[in-house]
């Protein structure tokens, strides 16, 4: 336990995760399953899509930023909810410069959502509405500077974010009552609201960024699925529209997972009573897509399915030939 004369002006009390004490085991034993799923499930799809050449193409090499992304954003946020879920509430100590980080990390993955969605909404329009051109239109080059520019621009948003949170001076300096984060987990306005300073420009440039981020995901994405369906009713052949079909199921599926998951949190900042509800949702955000997503592409996308099945056939031959051997030695 810390002991209060070791608690500086920078300590702050982090909420964490709201569980009773005879349902921590459950809790944690759930979550580091998640954990440990995700992590597998994504790393293991990076890893196929690296070592099969057949799979270096475009859409693929696109569906890592979105498995790296969810890799990183499960990190940020599970290790220290497990780490605290046996601890006190009044123990559950972090440093602001750790909840600081925590907080771009948090808003970084969420923002790197849209952005890595809309570049494979793009990826899919070419494929779709220019077959004939996409070889030419996404090229390697063009893929490395499509997905450089999703993490740059979230980079670049969710720093001045939080940045404009960090410039802030909070309220009163304490010795031995750090500040409390009445969150699971440190984010933006958790930062901004520990100060007694105005935070005008937070929420103008907080509601600039929800507005563009959101907007241009949402409207991008739109379009492009419409002028595909365009494509794909106009030409009347259907053995490419179910290949269509099926190459952006995908895609849709995860995009929905992920507005559902966002908007059912920004529905329970309307309800103050529900403030329970809301962070469980905000952790949900966190761990239900980046559990999804590998799984949906992985059994969604043929020519993945397919070396899935392949590894695994290989494995179970190279297994029974063992055996084989083995019984046959004795």
């Amino acid at each position: 336990m810390m002991e209060n004369q070791t608690l500086g002006p920078d300590v702050l009390l982090l909420e964490g995760l709201k569980v009773r004490p005879e349902s921590s085991v459950i809790a944690f034993v759930l979550l580091l399953l998640i954990y440990v799923f995700i992590m597998v499930s994504n790393v293991g799809l990076v890893v196929l899509i690296s070592m099969e050449r057949s799979l270096h193409e475009p859409m693929y090499l696109l569906f890592c930023n979105m498995s790296v992304n969810d890799v990183f954003g499960a990190s940020a946020i599970i290790p220290r909810l497990l780490a605290d879920v046996f601890l006190p509430s009044s123990q559950r100590y972090i440093g602001y410069v750790d909840c600081a980080v925590q907080a771009f990390c948090a808003h970084f993955h969420a923002s790197s959502v849209h952005t890595v969605l809309m570049i494979m909404a793009f990826d899919r329009y070419v494929a779709i509405c220019n077959p004939l051109q996409y070889a030419a239109i996404m090229t390697n080059r063009t893929v490395v500077k499509l997905s450089l520019s999703a993490w740059m621009v979230s980079l670049v948003m969710v720093a001045i974010l939080v940045g404009l949170s960090v410039r802030l001076s909070r309220c009163r300096s304490v010795i031995f009552n750090p500040w409390v984060i009445f969150n699971p987990f440190c984010d933006n306005a958790s930062l901004f609201k520990l100060s007694c300073q105005s935070v005008l420009i937070n929420n103008i440039y907080g509601l600039g960024y929800t507005v563009v981020l959101l907007g241009s995901s949402i409207g991008s994405v739109t379009l492009t699925y419409l002028r595909i369906a365009v494509v794909c009713l106009s030409r009347k052949n259907q053995a490419l529209n179910r290949r269509a079909l099926q190459t952006c199921a995908s895609h849709l599926a995860v995009y929905v997972i992920m507005m559902v998951s966002g908007c059912i949190i920004i529905i329970l900042h309307r309800f103050p009573q529900l403030s329970d509800h809301r962070k469980l949702a905000s952790i949900l955000f966190h761990v239900v897509p980046p559990a999804l997503n590998a799984v949906i592409y992985g059994l969604q996308i043929k020519a993945i399915r397919q070396k899935i099945f392949i590894i695994f056939s290989r494995k179970t031959e190279t297994r029974l030939n063992m055996d084989f051997h083995v019984n046959d030695c004795s």
